[in-house]
């Protein structure tokens, strides 16, 4: 086996979302194979692409018509596989940094806003109905919330316990990988069937998938009411989830 393609392999999210996992990623790997040895390329740069490309697709999603729809498809996804390939172009030649995982989750965060808020202009320029802009207000409030709930509990934790974060990370079950390079076909393709459950989780790289069918198909109303409803449901149940965490490790705390 390729030396080169087994080290980017193995930069590969073993948990990526579901998109990724089967496409997005593999290509940013096989892209990463040509590119990730080009000095003055970097993964920040790489993410600033990234961004770029996503702006670009919602300038096309705004001006409307089927043929700018069908190129702000193409460009979400090469957004999205760039997205891929910045971090595995970091870990490639170990150079991770705090502030880069930071400019990639806020321009991630950014990019969905924008691409579903372009999406329900659209919605609404072809409709005059203003049902979709509520759609797009309200799934990206929960998909935020999703966000929200998450840090504020970490940091409820980190207030009662300065040591949580390395407990966290001490605790954490680390992926094994079962699929992939050196795997046979049975292993891939139960690998495979096994990641579809995935498209459940109403995340980033489902939503890659949902926004570039809707805007191909035009089918823009119905992708934004599975929106809403998915992130609605997702954020307070992540919302009591995470809650639900805090009252009991706070039990455990007065019981010790």
């Amino acid at each position: 086996m390729n030396e080169k393609l087994k080290l980017l392999w193995a930069t590969k999210n073993k948990d990526d979302e579901w998109w990724s996992s089967f496409v997005t990623s593999p290509l940013a790997i096989v892209i990463n194979y040509f590119v990730v040895d080009i000095k003055w390329l970097t993964p920040n740069l790489i993410t600033l692409f990234s961004f770029i490309i996503a702006l670009a697709s919602v300038v096309f999603i705004i001006i409307g018509g089927f043929i700018n729809f069908i190129i702000a498809a193409g460009l979400i996804h090469l957004s999205h596989i760039l997205d891929c390939m910045d971090g595995q172009m970091a870990q490639y030649r170990g150079v991770s940094s705090k502030y880069g995982s930071y400019f990639d989750k806020l321009t991630d965060q950014i990019q969905v806003t924008l691409w579903f808020g372009a999406i329900g202009y659209a919605a609404y320029a072809q409709t005059q109905n203003v049902l979709p802009v509520i759609l797009v207000f309200i799934g990206i409030a929960f998909y935020s919330l999703r966000g929200y709930a998450k840090y504020v509990a970490i940091y409820t934790e980190i207030c009662d316990d300065k040591e949580y974060l390395e407990k966290l990370s001490i605790n954490k079950v680390r992926v094994k990988e079962t699929a992939g390079l050196g795997h046979g076909f049975i292993a891939n393709f139960k690998w495979l069937i096994r990641e579809q459950r995935k498209i459940l989780y109403f995340d980033e790289g489902v939503f890659v998938f949902m926004l570039s069918f809707a805007l191909i198909f035009n089918v823009i109303i119905p992708m934004l009411w599975i929106f809403a409803v998915s992130q609605v449901f997702y954020g307070l149940y992540r919302g009591w989830k995470r809650g639900l965490m805090l009252h009991k490790n706070q039990q455990f705390i007065i019981k010790k």
